[in-house]
């Protein structure tokens, strides 16, 4: 599908842009995809199974767009995978760009159909902003999965458009833009892949996974009838369907705002981790891939997907880590819009430990931890208030500070959960070892302005009762 270059300011951008259908993509194509994944599914059972019909793996991008030869020339133009006779497997650290997108008729210039009163159905087009933003990193040296949640409302420069929110660079330029906004925001990051899905595929992808098993921390009511958006749902650990799914990632209506969003996005993915790539989920690749011939976007080849796949099979579900680009909100009435306000030393740390382009698998010196710097929010799952009041002891003890119960969570945890917020993956082992106990995560979905969130557990309820 060629690109359509569009002038003129943001908002005439949206008027004018023009809903460009996509080809179909070739039969083959969909045979040999479904083939390479169905042969990474057998390699866990046998390495050389298929090895034979691997080499022979398409390698066109599974494009809906095309992009320009300077497009192009944005993403890293070196193999990331090699097939040697076998199953596709990465050959280096890869750095993918993932947007969800969702485009109203409006945002394509297009009138409202009076029939429906108001309400724009959303349409299975690329071309509009972009709601969610990813960058993931995939580390065969490591064996471990970077995801780094970009706010939508981040402020930064994009091309084209000047200083605006980051989600604006896909209706400017399209996933090359977006890549360049990217790359910029985080000190010229390589960028070597990109994929484009929108909100239709994301529901329709959740379904063919058989949708995803939550806990929801607390009771979120919302209703908006232009855009037949009605969100209700109770606190509590439920099944949801694509479409529950969907208006869960939507809610933004909290006190955090799209920030609250973002974390609600690392939930749903660390859910999807822990119920992915099991038997069940195998059995519905065929249909999981006609959701990507549809709904998807991207220029990873055939032979690229089938190693990022082998590579979730065998990665530890624990060697996933989730971060935020390191911020703050916008004070009210500082700017004309809401915004993420990117934190640029933050950033630069964050990059320097995640998602440098060093070779990863070398050990890095141990830094000694400033305790008294350290901000730690508790949040407790049991209900037991004197196991709180003693692990703040313990903490003050170890030479902690900064310490401050927040509210509870309406989880019950079997195991107590050590977040490291901002990352800081040293910090939050420094303060297990305090403990002795505790499940380390590098996750955002802590209390946002600590640096370590302990999720207390039933587990430190059970240390107290056997030291007494």
């Amino acid at each position: 599908m060629p690109t359509t270059k569009i002038s003129g300011s943001f908002s005439q951008k949206q008027e004018t842009i023009r809903k460009i259908g996509s080809e179909p993509s070739k039969f083959s194509q969909l045979r040999w995809l479904w083939l390479g994944f169905s042969l990474t599914g057998v390699a866990m059972l046998s390495a050389t199974a298929g090895a034979l019909l691997a080499v022979s793996l398409s390698t066109t991008p599974l494009m809906q767009s095309r992009l320009s030869p300077e497009e192009a020339a944005v993403f890293s133009q070196g193999n990331i995978s090699t097939t040697n006779l076998k199953l596709p497997e990465l050959t280096r650290p890869v750095n993918i760009l993932v947007m969800g997108i969702k485009v109203l008729p409006s945002d394509l210039g297009e009138k409202p159909d009076p029939s429906l009163g108001g309400y724009e159905p959303v349409l299975n087009s690329f071309e509009g902003l972009s709601d969610t933003m990813l960058l993931l990193r995939f580390n065969p040296q490591t064996k471990k999965l970077i995801v780094l949640s970009i706010p939508r409302d981040t402020r930064t420069f994009v091309e084209g458009a000047g200083v605006t929110k980051i989600n604006a660079a896909n209706v400017y330029g399209g996933p090359a833009l977006s890549a360049k906004t990217v790359s910029s925001l985080l000190g010229d990051v390589r960028i070597d892949r990109y994929v484009r899905i929108n909100v239709q595929g994301v529901e329709k992808l959740i379904d063919a996974l058989g949708g995803v098993t939550i806990h929801i921390p607390y009771d979120m009511k919302y209703t908006d009838n232009t855009q037949h958006l009605y969100i209700d749902f109770k606190a509590g650990k439920q099944h949801l369907d694509g479409a529950q799914t969907q208006n869960l990632l939507r809610f933004r209506h909290d006190k955090l705002g799209d920030i609250g969003r973002v974390q609600r996005q690392q939930m749903v993915m660390r859910a999807l981790m822990e119920q992915a790539l099991n038997p069940v989920t195998l059995a519905r690749l065929p249909e999981i891939l006609r959701v990507i011939q549809s709904h998807i976007d991207t220029n990873l080849s055939v032979e690229e997907l089938v190693a990022l796949v082998g590579f979730g099979v065998k990665m530890n579900r624990s060697d996933a880590q989730m971060l935020l680009v390191p911020g703050q909100f916008s004070n009210e009435g500082e700017y004309e819009a809401s915004y993420w306000l990117p934190n640029r030393r933050g950033i630069s740390q964050l990059v320097s430990q995640y998602l440098n382009s060093s070779d990863e698998s070398e050990p890095k010196e141990r830094r000694k931890t400033d305790l008294t710097n350290v901000k730690i929010a508790i949040k407790d799952s049991t209900g037991d208030s004197e196991s709180v009041n003693a692990l703040v002891r313990k903490l003050r003890r170890a030479g902690y500070r900064n310490v401050q119960v927040t509210e509870p969570w309406s989880e019950t945890l079997s195991e107590t959960r050590i977040l490291a917020q901002k990352g800081d993956s040293e910090a939050a082992e420094a303060v297990s070892q305090a403990l002795g106990t505790g499940e380390v995560r590098v996750e955002s979905t802590g209390s946002l302005n600590s640096d370590i969130t302990i999720f207390v557990g039933k587990d430190w309820i059970q240390q107290q009762k056997s030291s007494q």
